[in-house]
């Protein structure tokens, strides 16, 4: 029998461990053992890896759903098999095969005898869960609906862990969907989210003590590319904790597991922001030196070429490496013992083994919020310098999902800053002696700022937590080592009292929009000096827009004014280091710059703007619209097709300006897609004040002669404003300002949102499908029903109102774009 010794008892995992401590065996004679002994079989999938987008794409993420333009470009290849190898015969039986369809992540049940896997059925578009017996018959759809359901994994009662692209969502530095951790009953009834990010979790499994270990994906203002580690929670969706690598930029940590006999933990090690399919280095990883000791990891492989690893010991491994399957020891020595005519994923043995700990609910679904306890904010790393009684607050922001994205940048979010809208929740007061109780919305991504009495940053979180209904959350202090207890102390003043609930920050919106809220005080206090035309200290303050941003924003950006992190691998700062205290702007505000004098309301807009991680727009609408010569715009540039004069841009500039100006030496575009300083130089409020114009213009004729060359003297390129060339550059620019015009952007009266942003709307049920675009529309309106869509709803309560929308729906061609139709 499958996963049974010779007598037909249960071979527990770690008889594993014991039969590897024996006496020395070599590689072949461990395998043999194994497939004598303990695991004949062994399941796996073949299938072509990777996406279906056209010219490919090589993301571990990007490998379900639809991307962003439309519903019909799948991340997905069609054709699979679902197998099972016998390693005694190398005999191969096929359980599922399906040449139009897509089969993924085969988990064996514990008693040895069926599955769960992942499944998109040849002709449809969405992945479920399924169960089939391991000599199979007995297929069984688990869950269904309009969103996938990849990477499940067995827990100890018998429901389902598994990623779900129900959290309705997009990366937010890509075009494809994002999946989250949820929980399902053992018929794939009840099903519930057990994760609050806004980005990626991946390949749960669940350990010894009944934990969920998982891989975490997050940017909370710091770069996108640098932090995907091992977390932990409990399968009610408590205690989210880090596991292993959090505070350490690089790699991503993917399908872990424990190792049987020990406390380690073998994962793929993928290098740098992930290689296609999870591949990487085998890797292990000893937890109890810590979550940040990278002394305790060690890659087994020296190439990062296998994926999908899983361990029978501290001295035997198997993994997947493109068509082989292979077995490994600790050494890395490697038997290949099937090669497979497509690429083979998700091998598992076929085997018995015991359940792990079962732990009790800890969450009260009847409440919308839960508890978080600090016991001491002075108290952790990088408070040097910090007094007691200094910090008085902590402000709550959420952390907001994106319903699309359409790029790997941050555009328009920021410029080279946050990724990521965040809402301001309030703030809670901080004890004398640092502790804090307070209720926390259930299920939302949480970023704690410790501010002073002035409401200036001190500290500010780099990560998310999170809280289920009814759950209490303990922390010690700010950033704390995670292996160091609580010092000795009295008990912390603030939980012996009842919890309090964030108190909105008042006279300053919840999502804070920078054209909207921020612009206007600009233009009160500070266009004077600085505008296109007087330009003091070189920049413009003014509402006039550059081809994505008001300048003004950009400006402040590249001035360094903001205080922000800038997308750096980088956190845990200083204390004042990073926020408002750390902003240029702030810091002029404060100290009366040549006599400016905000009204303490303004200066506190600002402040809170700045805490929210200075966002440009104030609306997911924003996302991909009226944005010329954006980041995916690049590709396509505009040309005859779109816009013909566009091209007189590089042939003015190409014929007066490249010999000092080389394009690749040189951040001087010859073309109003290229590059991001191409901002200050169109000006498509006031085309005739463009840069690119007046800076080679002689003053007498309006310009500025700013353009130095030899001896310090001017370079006059435009004589007069009735220079040919110059009339043929305005044009131009006039031309790309009326096309922005036509696309209208967010800021503008008659905004009309992009048709994909829509076309997600719908989906979700947030707008209904008879919606057309040009119609009357609130953006911040739609974006809160969204948002809200999220919030825990007590058991008994209705949930909130949604359109009852099909998917595909009647005009959706409407709402999915080509090229053409994009805007």
């Amino acid at each position: 029998m499958r996963g049974f010794s010779a007598s037909g008892r249960l071979v527990p995992l770690l008889l594993l461990a014991a039969l590897a401590r024996a006496a020395p065996v070599t590689l072949h004679q461990a395998v043999d053992r194994l497939a004598a002994e303990i695991a004949r079989e062994v399941v796996f999938v073949e299938r072509r890896g990777g996406s279906a987008y056209p010219g490919g794409d090589g993301h571990w993420y990007a490998n379900f759903g639809h991307y962003a333009t439309s519903s019909e470009i799948k991340a997905y290849r069609e054709g699979a098999r679902l197998c099972a190898l016998d390693l005694v015969t190398g005999k191969v039986r096929i359980l599922l095969h399906d040449p139009q369809g897509t089969l993924r992540d085969p988990a064996v049940h514990y008693d040895g005898e069926r599955l769960v896997f992942s499944y998109r059925k040849g002709g449809t578009p969405t992945f479920h869960l399924y169960t089939l017996n391991l000599d199979g018959t007995g297929l069984r759809q688990l869950t269904d609906g309009r969103y996938d359901d990849i990477e499940p994994a067995w827990l100890p009662d018998d429901s389902l862990v598994f990623c779900s692209g129900r959290a309705r969502r997009f990366v937010q530095c890509w075009h494809t969907q994002v999946a989250t951790l949820h929980r399902c009953d053992p018929d794939g009834g009840r099903v519930r989210p057990i994760s609050a990010n806004v980005e990626h979790d991946n390949t749960p499994w669940p350990l010894p003590d009944g934990r969920i270990l998982f891989m975490r994906w997050e940017y909370v203002d710091r770069s996108q590319v640098h932090y995907h580690h091992l977390w932990t929670c409990n399968p009610d969706g408590t205690g989210h904790q880090v596991f292993f690598g959090n505070y350490h930029p690089g790699g991503v940590y993917i399908d872990a597991k424990p190792v049987p006999g020990s406390n380690k933990i073998v994962f793929s090690n993928s290098p740098g922001h992930g290689y296609w399919e999870h591949y990487g280095h085998i890797a292990q990883v000893s937890p109890e030196r810590g979550p940040d000791d990278l002394g305790a990891l060690r890659n087994i492989t020296p190439k990062p070429d296998f994926a999908d690893p899983w361990a029978f010991s501290e001295e035997l491994f198997m993994a997947a490496r493109y068509k082989q399957l292979v077995f490994l020891n600790a050494a890395g020595e490697e038997r290949v013992v099937h090669t497979a005519p497509e690429n083979i994923h998700e091998p598992r043995p076929v085997m018995r083994r015991l359940r792990e700990r079962l732990l009790p609910e800890r969450t009260d679904p009847a409440q919308t919020t839960g508890t978080l306890v600090l016991q001491n904010v002075y108290a952790g790393r990088n408070m040097a310098g910090v007094a007691p009684g200094e910090i008085r607050s902590l402000l709550l922001l959420e952390s907001l999902p994106l319903p699309i994205h359409y790029s790997g940048g941050m555009e328009p979010v920021s410029v080279g800053g946050t990724f990521t809208l965040e809402r301001l929740l309030g703030t809670v007061p901080v004890a004398p002696d640092g502790s804090a109780c307070f209720t926390v919305p259930a299920n939302r991504p949480i970023i704690l700022v410790a501010l002073d009495a002035r409401d200036a940053a001190v500290k500010r979180m780099h990560s998310f937590l999170s809280v289920a209904p009814g759950e209490t959350l303990g922390c010690v202090g700010c950033h704390e080592p995670r292996t160091q207890a609580p010092p000795p102390a009295a008990a912390p003043h603030a939980p012996q009292r009842a919890p309090v609930a964030p108190r909105p920050v008042a006279g300053v919106p919840e999502i804070l929009d920078f054209p909207r809220d921020i612009q206007p005080l600009l233009t009160r206090h500070c266009a004077a000096c600085h505008n296109a035309d007087r330009r003091a200290g070189g920049l413009s303050l003014d509402a006039d827009r550059g081809p994505l941003w008001l300048h003004s924003y950009v400006y402040l950006s590249w001035r360094n004014q903001l205080g922000d992190n800038r997308n750096r691998p980088k956190s845990d700062f200083p204390p004042r280091a990073i926020g408002d205290a750390a902003s240029g702007l702030m810091r002029k505000i404060e100290t009366r710059h040549h006599e400016v004098s905000l009204s303490p309301e303004e200066t506190r807009l600002v402040r809170f703007w700045l805490h929210a991680g200075a966002p440009y727009c104030g609306t997911t609408a924003a996302i991909g619209s009226g944005m010329i010569g954006s980041y995916e715009n690049n590709r396509t540039r505009l040309n005859d097709r779109h816009l013909p004069s566009a091209n007189w841009i590089s042939e003015v500039v190409g014929a007066h300006c490249a010999a000092c100006h080389n394009p690749r030496k040189s951040w001087l575009p010859t073309h109003v897609s290229e590059g991001h300083r191409r901002e200050i130089l169109f000006n498509l409020t006031r085309p005739e004040k463009s840069l690119l114009l007046r800076a080679p213009l002689a003053k007498e004729h309006g310009g500025l002669a700013s353009m130095p060359g030899a001896g310090g003297q001017p370079v006059i390129v435009f004589k007069s404003t009735e220079d040919f060339e110059y009339r043929k550059l305005l044009q131009a620019i006039t031309d790309v300002a009326e096309l922005l015009r036509t696309y209208t952007s967010f800021e503008m009266p008659d905004f009309k949102p992009r048709p994909s942003w829509l076309r997600e709307m719908k989906r979700h049920g947030i707008l209904p499908y008879t919606y057309r675009r040009g119609e009357p529309i609130d953006v911040y309106a739609v974006d809160r029903r969204y948002f809200e869509s999220f919030w825990h709803v007590p058991d008994g309560a209705p949930p909130p109102a949604r359109f009852d929308n099909p998917f595909p729906y009647p005009g959706i061609e409407l709402d999915n774009e080509t090229r053409e139709t994009r805007f």
